[in-house]
């Protein structure tokens, strides 16, 4: 890139910059230090801000960068991402947000251990939100590092080294001295430039085949290389039965994991009231909907103005063809309208990573302190000590999400984000539903479930070829792969639900029906709800 681009792209991420600090530091003046504060925000937002938010939470480096570079390399199998992570939302609407609202205080770990043993069941709820929070972590560092790496001309792997730090050191800043409500006005911020930027950039994309889809799409098949292959199922997942599984699995994990990512399930908390939760998902759905929609003009309108072999040139992965877009579409390079566009999307992307990795870095810290120190501690530790552990857990939880960005800098972004997926869906979404639907299930039922899904998903993911065993792999060098799928989910999601069910009905306790009527009361009315 040429010096133009890198000092007004530079410029745009300084202001925005200075913008999120200005408001964490306005934020910090007017808090009071208690948990509801720091966790949910003074549960003071409506439902169309909090909306706002969890489209700004939801719509990520994986969002923005990740699936459109999927569209424009493998096109119509690129496309599964966009549609698994939008019909997610029709589960997290009908079976989960009202009622977690009215069960839960701050975690997801509250609303099970509202009729369960509480100390084991927080230790494993935590410590898998915990491990789902920095995969995703994970996923919005690279995203990060592969922009600025395109922004320097993709030579300096010591800037990109330098950026993954930075965006770490940022957040640990937002989370730790702002808390929700600092967080939650980034993510609204960067929610309205996103959609902004992604509308203009799909008018552009539009404007150039003179609205005429049809020949965006043509176009894109025959610069693929792929021909219409290119807009057929199979390019990536249909070539054998591993291929066609993994497909399968993958969907799975987006569909059913949304509903168990701690850091969706915390924005719930921040609205006074379980409708007005219902109907900030309403307002997301509308937000995230369109956006999706918009990706995929954007990944097919990389391949038809670049070609994929430009896109994968410039990024193996195909993080960057939205930022490579961007600046053809404003008149090539060396142009002031090429200049100025690149540098405005390269910063809306980079706004994405700050605002999402904030909002997660809350959500782990949240466990943390809320679930695993305070059982330690045996629920003896106050409140204002608990907000200062979450706050040193913020910096503990950035600098592991810091090293492991650096070692998967690869790696595409929305694949990570899928294994995160995969994660949470295998790990928090059966012990969730048990806990809200299940009479007679345990609190061995409840640790079971929640082990039962986030080892053998690890393990899986351990064991799988995005670890060993081929060129793209995290460790290139070696193959001690033994399992043939890029996803788990197809195998961890049916042992999570299997090992709820296993260990509640060999559970010698007897379940507690009392406190189940009161779990669902609460739950279906919002009686006696925080």
């Amino acid at each position: 890139m040429t010096g133009d681009h890198q000092t007004l792209a530079l410029l745009l991420f300084s202001a925005f910059i200075a913008v999120t600090l200005g408001i964490t530091t306005w934020v910090s003046r007017n808090r009071h230090g208690s948990a509801e504060e720091f966790y949910a925000g003074g549960r003071l937002f409506s439902p169309m801000e909090n909306g706002f938010a969890i489209a700004g939470d939801y719509m990520s480096a994986a969002s923005f960068l990740g699936i459109s570079g999927l569209i424009a390399l493998y096109g119509y199998d690129g496309m599964l991402y966009s549609v698994g992570f939008l019909v997610a939302w029709l589960v997290v609407l009908l079976f989960v947000a009202e009622l977690v609202r009215n069960c839960g205080r701050f975690t997801l770990a509250d609303v099970i251990a509202s009729r369960m043993r509480e100390r084991p069941v927080r230790i494993a709820s935590g410590t898998s939100s915990v491990t789902v929070s920095v995969l995703y972590l994970v996923a919005q560092m690279v995203g990060a590092g592969s922009l600025v790496a395109l922004l320097l001309g993709g030579t300096s792997e010591a800037a990109q080294s330098w950026t993954v730090i930075g965006v770490g050191a940022l957040m640990v800043i937002y989370v730790s001295f702002g808390g929700m409500r600092a967080t939650t006005w980034i993510q609204i911020v960067k929610a309205v430039l996103l959609m902004a930027g992604a509308i203009a950039m799909t008018l552009l994309v539009l404007a150039r085949f003179h609205g005429d889809v049809n020949q965006l799409l043509n176009t894109a098949a025959e610069r693929s290389g792929h021909g219409k292959d290119f807009l057929a199922p199979g390019l990536r997942y249909g070539g054998d039965w591993t291929a066609r599984l993994d497909f399968i699995s993958l969907g799975l994990a987006l569909v059913l994991g949304t509903a168990g990512l701690p850091h969706i399930l915390s924005r719930f908390y921040t609205v006074p009231t379980a409708r007005a939760a219902r109907r900030s998902v309403v307002w997301s759905i509308g937000l995230i909907g369109s956006f999706y929609l918009m990706t995929i003009v954007l990944g097919f309108g990389a391949a038809a103005v670049l070609g994929t072999e430009e896109v994968r040139a410039s990024n193996a992965a195909g993080n960057t063809a939205v930022p490579l877009l961007a600046l053809d579409l404003g008149g090539g390079a060396g142009s002031t309208g090429g200049t100025v566009l690149f540098a405005v999307v390269a910063a809306v992307a980079f706004a994405t990573i700050l605002a999402v990795v904030a909002g997660i870095t809350l959500a782990s810290s949240a466990s943390v302190a809320h679930d695993l120190y305070a059982s330690l501690k045996r629920r003896h530790a106050k409140q204002r000590s608990e907000v200062a552990v979450a706050r040193l857990a913020a910096a503990g939880i950035g600098a592991v999400a810091i090293a492991l960005g650096l070692l998967a800098r690869d790696l595409n972004v929305a694949f990570l984000v899928g294994l995160a997926f995969a994660v949470a869906a295998s790990a928090n979404l059966p012990v969730l539903l048990y806990s809200l639907f299940w009479r007679n299930f345990t609190t061995r039922g409840a640790v079971w479930s929640v082990y039962g899904g986030l080892i053998p998903a690890m393990l899986l993911v351990v064991l799988s070829p995005v670890v060993s065993g081929s060129p793209e792999s995290l460790f290139p060098g070696v193959d001690f792969h033994l399992f043939p799928l890029q996803n788990p989910g197809v195998i961890s999601i049916p042992l999570g639900f299997l090992a709820g069910w296993i260990g509640t009905v060999t559970s010698s306790e007897p379940p507690d029906d009392a406190r189940h009527a009161e779990t669902e009361v609460r739950a279906l009315t919002g009686a006696g709800a925080v």
